[in-house]
């Protein structure tokens, strides 16, 4: 043989084999592997390769290795292989092909698969801006982000067989590295849960751990439950909290998120009553991580669309600033209501914020910016004005904007104590604030001005008890003096009709004009007192007998009503006599005393016959009326 024709005999057996694989009739072989390609370190891999019925052999290949990295017979019915790895590492990351050989020859290879493993370096975090909560339809953005310079991160969707997103790190100014992967449209057909990795560009299939996994709510509009807790806003640490999310629609479940978080808390709806359902959220003991603010989502068995959020809720943690904080009340701890009072809280460390929260209350906490003076930071918190709902136990506390869930140790607690209303309006003051002073001041003048009032009531009163008393007697003694028997006996006066005498001289005289003044009865007229005619009474009516030495008259403080027209024009001419009398009297005894006595009297009536006639040259007498008088 030939020398060339050796070597065509050696070059046809060398590309033979070669040949008909590149040139036979198979198809390419599917390559896949289970439970997936991305696998974590340490965990068990299972590769497959499937073939045709005829394949005899399989045989697996690692990019960048120069020997097959397996080969393996096929399975019944032979149309599969399978290379198993039991503990991923590194080493087994890579791109990987298969084959399978036939008496044909051998196949294409598969297209690729990349095998990646997890779990060597750190992970990065995952968050949803603005939050992982978006209304149904819209879009949002993901962020992947490390503190160190790793090349790529890798965004991953679950339950999707997709190839993973993959973007090129960003430095930040603050000396991190993120990638802001969009997100969208969002529709509640079905989940939509993220995690993100990174890699080096040397290693790309070498990967970080996963970040913790991300969901997406997309809410409705549907009514927003309410959220609130059972202890109150505001907790120490270890202390036990829940929070409860309910509603009146009936949801079947709830969420509750924390914001800045990448994870929600789910839990069964229950109903306490038909109507209502609620879950509660048993957090705790708590800690710093605790402080930060909540919203929770309901949602229905048979939708994958979440309600509207519910108002934010803020948990605070206490005693994580060691500054500590004093509280005090200006004028005092004790106030009247309606009055004005200012709640201070300052300290010397420095605080951003000051919070004043009351014992029991539901409210959440006040908050007021602190202002710097006189070398503290302080708030003041105005009361006005202070009415009963004020009173209680208060306490302040400090934070900084860094982190504004985080407290300082509380202050000694100030009991409020608000006494009545002090008589001032209960609206709110529209002037100026008035002095602390200023509202004892009013309370004392007001205090006293109604303590004089009522002493003047009081005394009004009195005098009007006297005055009808006095009235009562009057009444009475007028009706034992005229009851009298006619002809009967004089008594003495005692209280009423009293005589008032100047002398013992006049006394003398008296008597002696009075028992002239009885004898002369046919010559004058006479008044009596008449008691058999009460319907010319007049208790009102009381008569004066003034008796002088000289000529007794008699005169009348108030007319009776019911004298006749004649006996009124008699009483005038009297006065007039009475008048001239008085005069001459008073010419010639000067020093002559006066006796009156008073009468009562219900009616006087003129008794007399007329004068007897006069002698011829002598004017004639005009008649006289006296009243008989009994002088002791």
């Amino acid at each position: 043989m030939t020398p060339a024709l050796t070597a065509l005999l050696c070059l046809g057996l060398s590309l033979g084999p070669r040949t008909r694989m590149q040139a036979g009739p198979f198809p390419k072989p599917t390559l896949w592997a289970e439970p997936g390609s991305v696998i974590s370190w340490g965990s068990p891999v299972t590769i497959w390769c499937q073939g045709s019925l005829e394949a005899q052999e399989y045989q697996l290949d690692k990019e960048g290795s120069p020997e097959p990295w397996d080969r393996n017979n096929p399975l019944e019915p032979k149309n599969k292989a399978r290379f198993s790895i039991p503990s991923m590492t590194q080493h087994h990351a890579g791109r990987y092909r298969c084959h399978y050989y036939s008496s044909a020859g051998w196949s294409e290879p598969s297209d690729p698969l990349e095998l990646v493993m997890t779990g060597f370096y750190n992970k990065p975090t995952l968050s949803a801006l603005p939050s992982p909560v978006v209304a149904s339809g819209g879009n949002m953005t993901l962020r992947c982000g490390s503190q160190k310079g790793y090349h790529h991160f890798v965004l991953m969707k679950e339950g999707e067989h997709q190839l993973p997103r993959t973007l090129d790190s960003q430095q930040l100014h603050s000396g991190g590295f993120q990638a802001l992967f969009p997100v969208g449209p969002v529709t509640p057909s079905h989940r939509w849960r993220f995690t993100c990795y990174y890699y080096y560009t040397n290693t790309p299939w070498v990967w970080s751990h996963p970040s913790d996994p991300l969901e997406i709510l997309p809410s409705g509009v549907s009514r927003k439950p309410s959220l609130l807790t059972l202890q109150g806003p505001v907790l120490a640490p270890g202390q036990s909290l829940t929070l409860q999310c309910g509603s009146d629609v009936g949801y079947d479940r709830f969420v509750l998120y924390k914001e800045g978080e990448r994870d929600f808390l789910q839990r069964p709806g229950q109903q306490p009553q038909a109507g209502l359902s609620q879950a509660n959220f048993t957090l705790g003991p708590v800690s710093r991580s605790y402080g930060g603010q909540y919203r929770c989502y309901g949602a229905h068995n048979l939708s994958s669309e979440w309600s509207a959020p519910s108002d934010p809720l803020d948990i605070l943690i206490t005693g994580q600033i060691y500054d500590t904080v004093s509280l005090s009340a200006q004028p005092g701890p004790t106030v009247a209501s309606g009055e004005n009072m200012t709640l201070l809280c300052q300290s010397r460390g420095y605080f951003d914020t000051f919070l004043l929260t009351k014992e029991g209350a539901a409210h959440p906490p006040l908050r007021l910016r602190s202002m710097y003076g006189a070398h503290k930071y302080q708030a003041e918190f105005p009361m006005s004005p202070v009415t009963s709902a004020h009173a209680g136990t208060y306490r302040c506390y400090g934070s900084r904007s860094s982190n504004p869930h985080l407290l300082s140790f509380p202050s000694e607690p100030l009991e409020l104590m608000v006494s009545g209303h002090s008589g001032g309006s209960s609206l709110p003051p529209t002037g100026p604030p008035s002095t602390p002073g200023l509202g004892r001041y009013l309370e004392v003048l007001i205090g006293v001005s109604v303590a004089f009032v009522l002493l003047l009531f009081l005394l009004l009163f009195l005098l009007l008890l006297r005055q009808r008393h006095s009235k009562h007697r009057t009444s009475d003694q007028r009706k034992t003096d005229f009851q009298r028997p006619a002809g009967a006996a004089e008594t003495e006066p005692k209280d009423r009709g009293l005589l008032r005498r100047s002398s013992p001289a006049a006394d003398v005289q008296e008597e002696n004009l009075s028992d002239a003044a009885v004898k002369d009865t046919q010559s004058e007229d006479r008044v009596e007192l008449d008691s058999q005619s009460p319907h010319d009474e007049d208790p009102q009516a009381v008569t004066y007998a003034p008796v002088k030495h000289s000529s007794p008259r008699r005169e009348m403080a108030s007319p009776p009503s019911s004298l006749s027209g004649e006996f009124l024009d008699t009483k005038d001419r009297q006065v007039e006599e009475d008048r001239q009398m008085d005069t001459e009297a008073a010419a010639s005894e000067a020093s002559q005393d006066v006796t009156y006595a008073q009468l009562h009297s219900l009616t006087l009536r003129r008794k007399a016959t007329e004068p007897p006639p006069s002698q011829e040259g002598e004017p004639p007498a005009e008649p006289s009326i006296y009243a008989t008088l009994a002088i002791h």
